[in-house]
């Protein structure tokens, strides 16, 4: 193995040939290359109890709700976020098509998001959405929209159970005031004809047929009262995720970073041209 020295000496035009070129291709790329800013926007998950009917209406509540959720809650979030829907909705919102000036319609557009998105959990348990764009005031915006689309999506999921709750219930009390009517026009048929009909209904089915109707009553009080709660739950539409810090505009590109490319680009095409050189004055040596 030559001398580290001893070949630097010998190749060392070949070297900064290999290095210039490096750089000078990096460099025009770089160059050309848009400059992005970055705008991030920053949300803690939402307790899942807050859209629970008995952390509200309970009253015999045992346990203290938090306010916050868990860090596990930002799991699904994270994988929703790489689906398109989130993208497509925001892409429609803001006509990125037109705004990035490229072909393929909306789904083009929504996947130019994507690609200049980031959608993570942090150490601290928080989300961070993280958005590129060449136009420094649009950054944001797409930032925050993305993290309400994410927050709209996952709030419509936690309350499909309370929409759920309010639509049996309304067909059991449309149940209820069906029979209830039945019972009634019996009950008034057999008033209104107890001297024709008496020998054939028992005073015991007559007293069966009023407590049926009391009960009927009671349930139905109780279904309304239900109906009330969940819908008030699912109007509610209580956030899946807290807003602590909405993204602002950034002054400065983030990216390309030109400086770090080129000070890499130099360190790896000095490691290049030195194997190189290498291998050329083994070659070199062994023919000789």
């Amino acid at each position: 193995m030559p001398d580290l020295a001893d070949l630097v000496k010998h190749w060392w035009k070949q070297m900064l040939i290999v290095m210039t070129l490096s750089l000078l291709l990096v460099g025009i790329i770089t160059f050309f290359k848009p400059r992005q800013f970055l705008s991030v926007t920053t949300a803690v998950p939402a307790s899942s109890y807050a859209s629970d009917r008995s952390s509200v209406f309970n009253e015999n509540i045992q346990i203290l709700y938090s306010t916050l959720g868990t860090t596990d809650d930002l799991d699904v979030i994270v994988g929703t976020a790489q689906l398109d829907t989130v993208y497509l909705a925001v892409a429609n919102q803001f006509n990125l098509q037109d705004h990035y000036k490229i072909k393929g319609g909306r789904l083009a557009a929504a996947h130019k998001l994507k690609s200049n998105s980031s959608v993570t959990k942090s150490g601290y348990g928080e989300l961070k959405v993280k958005v590129w764009d060449t136009d420094k005031n649009l950054a944001p915006q797409l930032a925050d929209a993305i993290l309400g689309k994410l927050d709209a999506i996952h709030r419509d999921v936690q309350n499909k159970s309370n929409f759920t709750a309010v639509e049996n219930l309304t067909t059991g009390r449309k149940k209820i005031k069906q029979e209830l009517d039945s019972l009634s026009s019996a009950i008034s048929y057999d008033s209104t004809n107890a001297t024709i009909i008496s020998h054939l209904i028992s005073n015991e089915e007559k007293e069966s047929r009023q407590i049926r109707r009391n009960s009927l009553f009671l349930q139905l009080a109780h279904y309304e009262t239900l109906i009330n709660e969940y819908q008030l739950m699912a109007d509610s539409k209580n956030p899946v995720l807290l807003v602590v810090e909405k993204a602002r505009v950034s002054w400065n590109p983030d990216r390309p970073k030109r400086m770090m490319i080129m000070i890499a680009t130099a360190a790896l095409s000095f490691i290049f041209s030195l194997l190189l050189a290498l291998v050329l004055h083994r070659r070199k040596t062994t023919v000789a």
